[in-house]
C-alpha cells in the first residue's frame, strides 16, 4: 500500500523520513490508507513555502479572494457524495450525518467570504492637514490544528476566515482522519496558488510541536480538548509572542425546569447529545439536569428514546449512530462507563456494541447514567463520546450553582415556558453559546465559543476574521 501524498508548496509529497500512519477504519479494523508522518523537516518546508506564498497572496485583491473560497464550496458540493463517504469510512460518522456536514460547510464557507470586506480599518479626526487611520493586516503564515471529530468542517470552514483575509494556512488534521483532507487538497492545489494551503498529516507530538515552535507561525488556531489547548499556550510561550485561540471542550448542561414543554425537552435531551456524532462533538449537552420533581418520569422517557437508538454501519442510511474515531478514544469512553456504573444507576445502553458482520468495530451503545451527584467525575470530565449523565436539582439557585460548578463553559440549554426563568438563566450560566427552549442549532453569523475553560476566542462570526489580522495606525501629514 502506497502512502498517499500531501499537499507542501504547490507539491505532493511524502515524509521525507519516509515515514507512515496507517488509516484504520473504526467501524471495520482494516486499513483504508497511509497518510505521511511529517516531522519538523517538513514543517519547515511547508512554512518556507506558505511564507513565500504570503508575499503575493496578502496582495491579492479582496475580492479574488473571495472567489477562490466560494470555488471551494463549489468543489466541496460536486465532491460532496464522494468526501462523504470517505469520511463515513475513516471517522465512523453515519453517511446521513456526513451529507449535512457537506451542505454546512458549503454554508459556512460561503457565508465567510462574503464577510471579507467588513473587515476594515476607521479614520480618526486629527488637525486640518493631518490624516489618521487605521488598517487591518493579515498575519501570514497562520496554523489551523483541528480535531478527529468533523474532519470535512474542520479542513473547509475553519480554513476560510484566514484565507480571505490574506493568510496562508498550515492546517494540520488529526492523524486518525485525515484522509477527507488529502483529497481535499487536490481541490487546495487546483484553486490557490502554490503555497497558500499545506496539509501537515502527523502526531501532535512531532509535526504538531514544530508548527508551534516554528518562528514564522505567529497565529495558531487550535481546536481539541482543554489539556491539549493549555499545553499550546504554554509551548506557543515559549517559542515567542503568538496570537493563539483555543476553542476546546465542554460538559454542557441542559436544564429542565418543571414547567417545561416536556415532550420538546426529551427529544431536545437526545438530540442534543448528538449521538449521530457518537457524542463526539463538544457543543454535546451530556449533562441532562432535572428538577426533583419531574426528575423520575423524565429520565425514563429520555433513557427509552436513548435505549431505542441504533448504532451499526456508518454506511448503512438507517442506523442512528456510528463507531468512536479511534481505538484510544474507544478505549476512554469504555472506561468512563465502567466508572459511571460505580458513581451512579445505567438506565440505558452501556459498553460495547455488537454489530453484525463489524466485529472489529469501535461501536459503543449510546449510554445514560441516573443518580449521579454533580461532583462525580462522570459529571465534571469530558467524555466525548455517547454518554449522558442525568443530575437532580431542587429549584433555581440550585440549578445554576450545578450548571456552573465545572471547569467548561461552552454551551447551555434551559426548557422553561416562564420567559422570566429563561432570562436569568441565559444570564446566570456560565457559557458563550446558550439555547432556550431548543438545543443543537449553529448559525452563520453567531459567535461560538466558550468561557472558562472551553477556550478563547470566536469563530463562525465576524470577530474570528478580524483574529486573523493585526491593528496598524497610519498617521499622514500633508
Amino acid at each position: 500500500m502506497e502512502t498517499i501524498p500531501t499537499l507542501i508548496g504547490g507539491k505532493f509529497v511524502t515524509a521525507k523520513s519516509g515515514q507512515y500512519i496507517d488509516s484504520i477504519s473504526p467501524s471495520t479494523g482494516e486499513v483504508l490508507g497511509r497518510i505521511p508522518r511529517l516531522d519538523k523537516e517538513d514543517v519547515d518546508a511547508a512554512v518556507e513555502s506558505s511564507a513565500e506564498a504570503a508575499r503575493s497572496w496578502r496582495r491579492t485583491r479582496v475580492q479574488e479572494r473571495i472567489t477562490l473560497v466560494h470555488a471551494l464550496a463549489d468543489r466541496l458540493e460536486e465532491r460532496g457524495e464522494e468526501l462523504a463517504q470517505l469520511d463515513a469510512k475513516d471517522n465512523g460518522t453515519p453517511i446521513w450525518v456526513m451529507r449535512r456536514i457537506v451542505t454546512m460547510a458549503s454554508t459556512f464557507m460561503r457565508y465567510q467570504a462574503n464577510l471579507a470586506t467588513e473587515v476594515h480599518g476607521e479614520t480618526v479626526p486629527d488637525e486640518y492637514d493631518h490624516l489618521n487611520l487605521s488598517i487591518h493586516e493579515p498575519f501570514g503564515v497562520t496554523a489551523r490544528i483541528v480535531p478527529f471529530n468533523h474532519p470535512l468542517m474542520n479542513a473547509t470552514v475553519k480554513i476560510a476566515p484566514a484565507l480571505v483575509t490574506g493568510n496562508t494556512v498550515l492546517l494540520k488534521p488529526s492523524e486518525h482522519t485525515s484522509l477527507s483532507t488529502l483529497e481535499l487538497a487536490k481541490d487546495f492545489n487546483d484553486i490557490f496558488p502554490a503555497g497558500v494551503v499545506n496539509v501537515i498529516t502527523g502526531f501532535a507530538n512531532e509535526a504538531g510541536n514544530a508548527i508551534i515552535d516554528h518562528p514564522q507561525v505567529r497565529r495558531i488556531a487550535f481546536i481539541g480538548g482543554a489539556a491539549g489547548g493549555r499545553a499550546i499556550q504554554e509551548r506557543a510561550a515559549r517559542a515567542g509572542v503568538k496570537n493563539v485561540t483555543l476553542e476546546l471542550g465542554g460538559k454542557n448542561p441542559l436544564v429542565v425546569f418543571p414547567d417545561a414543554d416536556l415532550d420538546v425537552a426529551a427529544e431536545a435531551a437526545v438530540t442534543g447529545m448528538n449521538f449521530g456524532w457518537q457524542g463526539e462533538s463538544c457543543a454535546s449537552t451530556s449533562r441532562l439536569m432535572v428538577h426533583e420533581s419531574i426528575h423520575d418520569e423524565f429520565v425514563a422517557r429520555v433513557a427509552a428514546k436513548i435505549e431505542a437508538l441504533r448504532p451499526g454501519d456508518p454506511l448503512d442510511e438507517t442506523v442512528d449512530t456510528g463507531a468512536i474515531a479511534s481505538r484510544p478514544q474507544f478505549e476512554k469512553v469504555l472506561s468512563y462507563i465502567e466508572l459511571g456504573k460505580k458513581e451512579g444507576r445505567l438506565v440505558a445502553g452501556g459498553g460495547r456494541a455488537n454489530v453484525a458482520t463489524l466485529e472489529q468495530g469501535l461501536f459503543v451503545r449510546p449510554t445514560m447514567f441516573d443518580g449521579i451527584e454533580p461532583g462525580a467525575r462522570i459529571a465534571q470530565e469530558e467524555i466525548f463520546g455517547p454518554v449522558l449523565v442525568a443530575i437532580k436539582f431542587k429549584d433555581y439557585n440550585d440549578a445554576v450553582r450545578i450548571a456552573n460548578g465545572i471547569e467548561y463553559g461552552l454551551t447551555a440549554s434551559v426548557f422553561t415556558n416562564d420567559y422570566g426563568t429563561a432570562q436569568r438563566f441565559a444570564r446566570d450560566v456560565e457559557a458563550g453559546y446558550v439555547w432556550v427552549n431548543t438545543v443543537s442549532r449553529l448559525l452563520p453569523g453567531t459567535p461560538y465559543g466558550g468561557i472558562k475553560n472551553s477556550g478563547i476566542g470566536r469563530e463562525g462570526h465576524l470577530d474570528e476574521l478580524y483574529s486573523f489580522t493585526t491593528t496598524k495606525n497610519i498617521t499622514f501629514k500633508f
